[in-house]
C-alpha cells in the first residue's frame, strides 16, 4: 500500500500532468490552428493556392515534427529558461510541449479541413465569399467533428510527451514514475503511474469522441 505521503505526491503529480497537458494543448492550438488553415488554404488544391508559402511553412512544420521529443526537450532548454525562468518543473515543460505539439496540431487541422466537401467550398466562392469568410463560415464549421477528434488525439499525444519530460525533471506523473519507479526500482509505483496515465488517455478520448458525435450533422 502507498503511504499517505506518496498518495499526496501522486495527487500533486496528477494535477501537474493535467495542468501541463491542458495548457500545452490550448497553446498548441493557438499556434497550430492558423498554421494548419494556412497550409490547407495555400495547398495546390486549396482556395488560394500558393506553392511557395505552402512549401516554406510545410517545411518548417515537417522539421519540427521530425525531432524526437526527448531531444527537443533538451535542445530548447535555453529557450525554456528565457521564457519560464527555469528548465525544470511543470510550467517550464509547457514550453517544449507547445513547440513539439504545434506542428502536429497544424497537420491534424490541415487534414481535417481537406476533408470538407469541395462542392460546399465552391458554392461559397461562387456566391462571392472572401477567403476569410470561407475559412470562418465554411471550413471550420464543416470540419468541426474531425477537428474535435483531432484535438482529442493531440491531447493524448501531449499527455505522452509530458510523461517523457520526467527524465529531465519535468514534473507530473512521469517524474514520479522515473524517480521512484525506475531509479528506485519500485515497479509497483511505476505500474500505478502507467495505469493512471492510461485512464486519463481513455477519458480524454471518450470525451472527444462524444463531443465530435454530438457536433456531426450527418448523424442527426
Amino acid at each position: 500500500m502507498f503511504s499517505e505521503g506518496m498518495l499526496l505526491l501522486v495527487g500533486q503529480g496528477l494535477l501537474e500532468t493535467l495542468y501541463m497537458t491542458i495548457v500545452s494543448t490550448v497553446m498548441a492550438y493557438v499556434i497550430g490552428l492558423p498554421v494548419g488553415m494556412l497550409l490547407a488554404v495555400t495547398d495546390k488544391e486549396g482556395i488560394r493556392p500558393s506553392p511557395a508559402i505552402n512549401r516554406i511553412v510545410g517545411g518548417i512544420v515537417n522539421v519540427l515534427r521530425s525531432v524526437p521529443f526527448i531531444i527537443l526537450l533538451v535542445a530548447v532548454m535555453p529557450v525554456t529558461r528565457l521564457i519560464a525562468g527555469t528548465s525544470i518543473g511543470s510550467t517550464a515543460t509547457v514550453v517544449p510541449l507547445v513547440i513539439a505539439a504545434a506542428p502536429f496540431v497544424a497537420r491534424l487541422v490541415e487534414s481535417s479541413v481537406k476533408e470538407v466537401d469541395r462542392g460546399v467550398i465552391e458554392a461559397s466562392l461562387s456566391m462571392g465569399a472572401s477567403t476569410m469568410e470561407v475559412v470562418c463560415k465554411v471550413l471550420l464549421p464543416e470540419a468541426k467533428p474531425s477537428l474535435i477528434v483531432g484535438a482529442a488525439i493531440a491531447t493524448t499525444t501531449i499527455l505522452g510527451y509530458s510523461a517523457m519530460s520526467g527524465f529531465v525533471g519535468g514534473g507530473g506523473l512521469g517524474n514520479i514514475a522515473i524517480n521512484y519507479g525506475y531509479y528506485r526500482s519500485q515497479t509497483d509505483i511505476m505500474l500505478v503511474m502507467v495505469i493512471i496515465l492510461v485512464l486519463i488517455v481513455q477519458i480524454f478520448q471518450e470525451i472527444g469522441n462524444a463531443i465530435s458525435t454530438k457536433c456531426d450533422k450527418r448523424i442527426r
